[in-house]
Formats: structure tokens, C-alpha cells, sequence
């Protein structure tokens, strides 16, 4: 079973193509970082002509990557929530219109649930529905979610777990922001603490009597500290005249920062994987993609942890095509009333 994915539900046009759920054929993502880093982060309408202008070119060029036409492809998955309603719709309509020309089956995928089907595709591991099997524990950590889930099967999910304000990845952008760093903000708080010689202690919001998360506390002291050591992130993106600050002072911010937003992560994690009894742990999301998160998982979690490469990580069309075969094999199908939930949750089941 071959199924084309297509993924349009933020700043990447994407499509890929897995082969019965596990095989990766193809994933080209066109990614708009380099525009919407002038405006600081996202801009919704900019996204969604952008996809418009992608979306062919990106579906073309996953075909020549697998080297099939489209009598090999069974059936078209693509993203229809949650995120921008108008990346959203780009994407689904196109997806309803091959599906109603070539006559394949359509399925509507859960962008949540497509970034913890990407540890379906890690190549030289068994099936993790197998082995370690069900339940998992999925962290899904991204710029506008942060949620704990427990998967008891294919399709099934429990969220027992979620932030309370900002996500992790928007925590990021936002303190790069404050620091002056550029934007997205993970990749570049990850690269200046990686070379940090000490950290500068941070708060944690531990909630200890919930599996949720809280990064606003933190943001805010960053803020109060960078402000206190006279950092203004003006002066970094060159806007505001006057003396650069210590790039080790805002080293150890960043990495003091990265610290406090990691560590929290891992330990709720780790409690709630103990707690509920599940047999392995799936991370996904572009957070994910973290060096310190991905090894502290590793080196602390008391059950396997399955962890995407970096490039499945971010947003891509090869996660929506393996949670859509899945989702396939237990029956479902969608038709052209298939509509975009920007507001969709990582909480249902299905079958």
C-alpha cells in the first residue's frame, strides 16, 4: 500500500510517500523559513500563498524522488488540523482534488498524530506497535503544542497531559527573540548554549500535581535577567545603536534557558511514563530535533525510546502518509466534505 502524503499545516509545503506504513519512498519539503524570518516569526496570510505557489511543484518532485507515477499511488493522506485555517484548506483541497480526479482513496490525517507516526518510519528498528508494542507514551512537543499522550493503539489516543500557556517551541522563539538570536528560535538557543561554558540558573514550573506544562514562568525570567545584565536584543539584530552585549553572558542565558525548558520535559515524562505503565516512549515535533532533549530522554526514560532523525522531527508529508496507513488498514476514509479543525486535539479514537 502506497500512500502520498501531504502536509501544508504552517510555514512547510510537504509531500512524501510511504510504502505500507514503514517504507520511506520520498519526502520534499519546502520549507519558508527564510521569509517569514523578516517578519519574526509566522505570518498566516504569507504561509498560505506561499503553499499555494509550492504545493504542485513539492507533490511532483516527491513522485520523481520515489520514481512512481500516480498509477502506483493507492491513496492520498493529507493534514486537516490542527493549524492556520488557511495553510490548512491549500492543502486538503488540493488532496480532495486528487483524490476525486485519480479516484483514490482520501484520508484526513491529525497533524499531532502525524509527528508520532514519524518513529513508524526510523529505519533499523522493529515495528514499535510490535516492539516494545502498546501502550506508548508519546511527548509531542512543537511551536504551538506540548502535549503528553497515551496511545493504546493504532488510532487511539489519551492526552493526559498539556501546557497551560506557551508551548515548548514558541517558548524558544520567544526567548531567542528576547536574547537577540534570530528566529526559529530552538535551532539557535540550541547552538549558543551548545558553546556556553556555564549556565545561568532558571526557574521551573514543575506542577507536581498535574502532567502539564507551564513555560511562560521562565520566559518571563529571562526577560527580567537579560534586562538586568543590560541585553537588549535590539542591539544583537542590529536595530538599536549602542555596545553589543557579552555573547557569554547571553550564552549562559540561552543555555540556562534551554536547561530549564529540557529538564522539565524529560522529568514529567519519565514520571508519567512510570505512573501509567506504558512500554516505551515515542517523541515527535519539531522540538524534538533538540540534542539535549533527545539525549536526556534517552539516558533517563527506564523503557526505550523511539526518537525520529532530526528531518522527520519538523513538520513533513512522510508523517502523514505513514499515520494515514494506518488509519487506512483500521477502515477509515474521507470524501470531499473533509474539512479543516484548526483547533483539532491529540485526544480521540478511532476504531
Amino acid at each position: 500500500m502506497r500512500v502520498l502524503g501531504i502536509e501544508s499545516s504552517c510555514d512547510e509545503t510537504a509531500a512524501g510517500i510511504v510504502v505500507d506504513g514503514r517504507r520511506l519512498e520520498a519526502n520534499v519539503i519546502s520549507s519558508q523559513v527564510d521569509v517569514h524570518t523578516l517578519y519574526g516569526g509566522v505570518v498566516p496570510e504569507v504561509a498560505s500563498r506561499l503553499h499555494i505557489e509550492r504545493i504542485v511543484p513539492v507533490v511532483r518532485a516527491a513522485l520523481s524522488q520515489a520514481g512512481v507515477g500516480w498509477d502506483k499511488v493507492d491513496a492520498i493522506a493529507v493534514t486537516n488540523g490542527p493549524g492556520l485555517a488557511g495553510a490548512l484548506i491549500v492543502g486538503a483541497n488540493f488532496a480532495k482534488g486528487l483524490s476525486a480526479t485519480l479516484g483514490l482513496p482520501l484520508i484526513g490525517v491529525n497533524h499531532l498524530a502525524g509527528h508520532i507516526y514519524a518513529g513508524w518510519l526510523v529505519e533499523g528498528i522493529p515495528d514499535p506497535g510490535i516492539e516494545p508494542g502498546f501502550p506508548l507514551l508519546c511527548l509531542l512537543v512543537s511551536g504551538g503544542h506540548t502535549d503528553l499522550a497515551v496511545m493504546e493503539g493504532h488510532g487511539r489516543f489519551t492526552l493526559i497531559g498539556r501546557t497551560r500557556d506557551d508551548a515548548a517551541g514558541e517558548a524558544f522563539d520567544k526567548g531567542a527573540r528576547i536574547l537577540g538570536l534570530g528566529y526559529p528560535g530552538g535551532p539557535v538557543i540550541e547552538r549558543a548554549a551548545r558553546v556556553a561554558p556555564v549556565a545561568e540558573p532558571m526557574p521551573r514550573a514543575w506542577l507536581r500535581e498535574s502532567h502539564d506544562f507551564s513555560f511562560s514562568g521562565v520566559k518571563t525570567a529571562l526577560l527580567r535577567r537579560a534586562q538586568e545584565m543590560g541585553i537588549n536584543a535590539g542591539n544583537l539584530a542590529g536595530h538599536v545603536a549602542g555596545p553589543q552585549p557579552d555573547t557569554t553572558v547571553v550564552g549562559a542565558l540561552a543555555r540556562g534557558y534551554q536547561e530549564a525548558i529540557v529538564d522539565v520535559l524529560i522529568r514529567k515524562t519519565v514520571d508519567a511514563a512510570e505512573q501509567f505503565g506504558v512500554r516505551g516512549i515515542m517523541l515527535g515535533g519539531g522540538v524534538a530535533a533538540n540534542r539535549s532533549l533527545r539525549d536526556g530522554m534517552l539516558r533517563e526514560s527506564p523503557v526505550p525510546v523511539i526518537v525520529p532523525p532530526p528531518l522527520l522531527c519538523t513538520d513533513n508529508g512522510a508523517m502523514i502518509a505513514a499515520c494515514g496507513s494506518q488509519l487506512l488498514a483500521l477502515g477509515l476514509r474521507s470524501d470531499w466534505t473533509l474539512d479543516v479543525l484548526p483547533n483539532l486535539k491529540l485526544d480521540y479514537a478511532i476504531g
